[in-house]
């Protein structure tokens, strides 16, 4: 469609409802010689809910008008900002975004084939990129970065350095993503006003910057993920949205901050071109909007009750989210939902105080102190021929010595150097003489021949990283487990290596900051 526009009917297409402009002339100076190249970029934080059918529109103009359009699932930024997405859920939480956004483009006729997809760790973490954050770094000033990130990065008391770098590498993508303009919303201009400044100071050229108005949401504020009854989810029920409308803040004749009312104007009529008001007869029917405006005005004169406008998106809206609905009714969709989005409540360990009566009590896996480690040295110990001997770097001031029983399945060599995962808070115990400060985990399966593979942290794991189980980052090992407990014996049980080789504990992955743990070849082993 974009080649047979003129350059007005881009121009219009790309701006329509847009609240914010920067750089009109060289975008018209681009459209006159090839397809302007924009992207737009979300971090993958909170589940995205329907407010994000705002900007999937205005892709859909873009692409209309001819543009090449990426899409960047800004995974770093989610971590940076104040750890919104903690580490362990970071991949979850991008292949969740991955498959809602592409499930939201397919319901609004947006071909996939025509977008670029990409995740922000694809190339934020490589040496060129790396280095311009160094030399960013050394001509922003602390001032201006906590400015360009204030309506955006969260704000605390006490905030961290990672908010501060936060607009920076914002700035930094679009030179990487080499595009000619980056569009989002108008709560994002001071940043990109700071890569306006910035970006021509490591020699880069400064880029167009299109903004959508902040939509209102269903209480008349912004539209929230952190906030329950402001948004819609993508994936509620016919019924949840029919509550939630229900609801929502839509005064009669009251057109300002209406979220009913801005749904129609920046998604519904972008899509159809036309919205229809489904009312009964006795009070004249169905009507037919071709223009926001007329729809405006006749709501402004009440003309449109608002009890039949939200009916009338609610049906609108349900036939959007029905094929989102379809996608993730599938048992792999719904785990994704569940691993990415885990109920906090679900991860709650037993209060203290609780009695017998309460039920078994599940052991909290957090209590183990599980450690990347790095083996120093290894030398056969000298009175038991089936045990090794090892110096392992834990991150401490001294390394720990560490008694294995790996002679019979393990080289010496294929551990010298190498980084491994070790229980540090197991009350040290003599083996032959010589006392063992931890215990190195490793996956086994019995057979024929029993095989033995000692577990992998993420390569470029520190020696001393913690290592958690997927859920349970929060909570805080004991300082040495008590024996007659038997936690570990009681957590080791439900030690598995998995189909895709990741260490786990009841289902749930073994992870450090960098990922998951994992084992070379035995699937299905236990863990000891």
């Amino acid at each position: 469609m974009g080649d047979s526009l003129t350059l007005e009917g881009k121009a219009q297409l790309i701006t329509r409802n847009l609240q914010e402009l920067l750089g009109e002339d060289k975008m018209k100076e681009i459209l006159k010689e090839r397809p302007l190249r924009i992207y737009w970029g979300t971090a993958t934080t909170g589940k995205p809910h329907v407010a994000y059918f705002v900007p999937m529109s205005k892709i859909a103009d873009f692409l209309k008008a001819g543009c090449e359009v990426t899409i960047l699932f800004a995974d770093l930024h989610a971590y940076l900002d104040n750890m919104k997405a903690p580490w362990d859920l970071l991949e979850l939480r991008t292949r969740y975004y991955e498959q809602v956004i592409q499930a939201m483009l397919q319901s609004i006729g947006v071909p996939l084939e025509r977008l670029r997809f990409i995740r922000g760790t694809e190339f934020q973490l490589s040496k060129e990129y790396t280095l311009d954050v160094y030399r960013l770094s050394s001509v922003v000033t602390q001032h201006d970065a906590k400015k360009a990130g204030a309506e955006v990065v969260k704000q605390v008391e006490h905030p961290l350095l990672s908010g501060l770098l936060y607009p920076g590498l914002q700035a930094l993508d679009e030179e990487y993503l080499k595009v000619d303009a980056q569009f989002g919303g108008v709560d994002q201009r001071k940043i990109f006003t700071f890569a306006e400044k910035y970006l021509p100071a490591l020699g880069y050229a400064k880029r167009i910057h299109l903004m959508n108005p902040m939509v209102p949401g269903l209480t008349g504020a912004k539209m929230s993920s952190s906030e329950e009854e402001s948004k819609i989810d993508l994936l509620d029920s016919p019924a949840d949205v029919k509550k939630k409308l229900k609801k929502a803040f839509c005064e009669p004749g009251n057109v300002e901050n209406n979220g009913v009312l801005s749904f129609v104007r920046h998604v519904l009529f972008p899509l159809k071109s036309e919205f229809v008001v489904l009312r009964d007869e006795k009070f004249g029917g169905n009507k037919t909007y071709t223009d926001f405006e007329t729809l405006e005005k006749d709501f402004a004169e009440e003309l449109v009750h608002p009890g039949d406008l939200k009916a009338s998106v609610e049906k609108a809206l349900n036939k959007l989210l029905h094929p989102i609905r379809e996608k993730f009714n599938s048992p792999e969709m719904k785990k994704l939902s569940n691993d990415a989005y885990p109920d906090a409540s679900k991860q709650k360990s037993v209060p203290k105080g609780s009695t017998k009566n309460s039920g078994p009590e599940e052991i909290d896996p957090s209590l183990l102190d599980l450690r990347v480690g790095k083996i120093l040295s290894v030398s056969q110990h000298p009175d038991a021929d089936s045990l090794y001997v090892e110096s392992v770097d834990v991150g401490e001031a001294n390394p720990r010595c560490v008694v294995s029983g790996l002679v019979q399945y393990v080289p010496s060599d294929q551990l010298l150097g190498r980084s491994v995962v070790l229980l540090c808070n197991l009350k040290p115990q003599k083996m032959r003489g010589i006392e063992s400060q931890g215990m190195l985990l490793c996956a086994s399966t019995e057979g024929e021949q029993k095989q033995v593979e000692p577990l992998d942290p993420p390569s470029g794991s520190a020696p001393g990283e913690r290592i958690y189980i997927e859920g349970y980052e929060n909570g805080e090992p004991e300082g040495e487990l008590k024996p007659k407990k038997k936690v570990f014996e009681k957590l080791q049980v439900d030690f598995r290596i998995s189909d895709d080789l990741c260490a786990q504990w009841k289902g749930k992955n073994f992870l450090t900051k960098l990922g998951s743990v994992t084992c070379k070849t035995l699937r299905g082993g236990s863990i000891g």
